[in-house]
């Protein structure tokens, strides 16, 4: 029986500023373009981080009854490889996570826009069939392409629609650098797991590049997300504050580049997740100056 520890371990907290942040700088610009609506907002965030744990559940789900998990495994905890708890109590937890995602974001959709049903019907069957199914595209090197989508574009525009009742270009671009952060935490995660996978037949995108090719993507994708925020300078002028966090860029790029590997990058990660957060309330706070 697992405990509560291995239960939240299980859910990988680290991962939870891909949820948070494009919420934060969805809203943020809706406030700046004197659209805010917090009880939507508030919602938004929910259904977002409700997604996280929900495709989480469901990657330890799916990997843990194919086999791709494997107990040698640095990082978090894996509840239904390493036999902590049943696969039906984690496919249980996953599929109510996606059931409280969906009743939730049906508030929003009867309050915004019924086409945004089928945005959410697509975010759910993404998250599933990540790594569940038959074919999962998560094993052919999509991941980083869903995340960016999901997590970046849908996300942050999403939020800025539901409370502003359109989707200015603004939005859009925004969405990029949030998106390119989110995929290089699931870059960084791929990197560590680049061995195993191998082993397991798992080809994440990872395992298509080798080790030289991803150290060099999660680079470019961070340096990246500076370069498109900055986009928005004419605009907002206060949008170079997010340079404010790029020492926090540091540690994780010299862990990456520098070839470190295992529990190294299992530390990388915390650190990727910490950038991002830092990135997202620096962009928020110059949309709402600006």
């Amino acid at each position: 029986m697992a405990t509560v520890s291995e239960w939240v371990s299980g859910l990988r907290p680290r991962t939870l500023p891909n949820s948070i942040v494009p919420v934060a700088v969805g809203t943020a610009l809706a406030l700046a373009l004197d659209g805010f609506v917090w009880w939507k907002a508030l919602l938004a965030l929910v259904v977002s981080m409700a997604l996280q744990v929900g495709v989480n559940f469901a990657n330890d789900y799916s990997d843990g009854v194919k086999g791709t998990d494997t107990e040698e495994r640095t990082g978090p905890t894996r509840l239904t490889a390493s036999g902590l708890a049943e696969p039906r109590q984690v496919l249980a937890a996953a599929l109510g996570s996606f059931a409280f995602a969906g009743a939730v974001g049906l508030v929003l959709v009867a309050t915004s826009s019924w086409w945004l049903l089928l945005v959410g019907a697509l975010a759910i069957a993404a998250a599933w069939y990540y790594t569940g199914g038959r074919a999962p595209y998560g094993y052919r090197g999509l991941g980083e392409v869903s995340v960016f989508v999901f997590f970046g574009l849908v996300a942050v525009v999403g939020t800025v629609f539901v409370q502003l009742g359109s989707a200015p270009w603004q939005a859009w671009v925004a969405s990029v650098p949030v998106g390119l952060l989110s995929c290089s935490v699931l870059v960084i995660n791929n990197l560590r797991d680049i061995p195993t996978d191998r082993e397991t037949g798992k080809v994440t995108l990872a395992v298509r590049l080798g080790e030289t090719g991803t150290r060099r993507l999660f680079a470019g994708a961070v340096v990246a997300s500076y370069a498109v925020a900055l986009v928005l300078t004419p605009v907002f002028w206060w949008t170079p504050l997010v340079l404010l966090s790029a020492p926090l860029a540091v540690p994780p790029l010299r862990r990456v580049l520098g070839g470190q590997a295992g529990r190294d990058l299992v530390l990388g990660l915390g650190e990727t997740g910490r950038l991002q957060m830092a990135f997202g309330v620096l962009l928020s706070a110059a949309l709402v100056l600006g």
